[in-house]
């Protein structure tokens, strides 16, 4: 199997260091996964972007972790299931929202629930929800708009989680607490 490097600031294509510098100076370390994206300067300015763009959406925090963490779930990232639990937790995401979250089960609140299934349905059908799936999310009051959020934060997974799993990007020390098994990798 072939190692991917994972950097520091030092050691990163130069094209990568404001990035990595950036995430230094918010988080105070470099977290493993902007470490091995700094491979490819694009891959991670890309990534850093799109994230800042997905913060700026309609949704709320908890909504944006429903979409991210459940894409985590289905593409099986123990790195990103491991922090963003992390960032759930310091983000005030209720606790049993992160548990359905991590276990694949049903949410209590029927909206945030409407929005993981559907989430689940963009994920699985790879952006071929059915007519009766995009109805019953907007059924349950969400938007035209909060259908293409939730492309735009698949998207933002597919970069990371894939990243992760070609990598095998090591869970940082600030998110051990948190680490999650794939049952998938378990069964296999």
């Amino acid at each position: 199997m072939s190692e991917f490097t994972t950097h520091t600031i030092e050691t990163a294509p130069d094209a990568a260091k404001p990035y990595l510098q950036k995430a230094s100076d918010a988080y105070s370390f470099v977290p493993n996964l902007l470490a091995n994206m700094a491979e490819s300067p694009a891959l991670v300015e890309g990534y850093m972007t799109l994230s800042g763009i997905f913060n700026k959406s309609d949704l709320s925090e908890t909504e944006r972790q429903i979409i991210l963490m459940t894409n985590n779930r289905l593409n099986g990232c123990e790195y990103c299931m491991a922090a963003h639990t992390t960032i759930a937790q310091g983000a005030r995401v209720p606790a049993d929202i992160i548990d359905a979250l991590r276990n694949g089960s049903a949410i209590g609140d029927a909206k945030l629930e409407a929005l993981r299934v559907f989430s689940i349905a963009i994920n699985q059908t790879r952006g071929w929800p059915t007519q009766e799936q995009l109805e019953a999310f907007l059924a349950a009051g969400y938007t035209q708009q909060t259908v293409f959020e939730v492309i735009l934060g698949t998207s933002l997974k597919v970069m990371s989680n894939y990243t992760n799993h070609i990598a095998q990007t090591p869970v940082d020390k600030p998110f051990e607490q948190n680490v999650w098994s794939n049952p998938q990798a378990q069964a296999a």
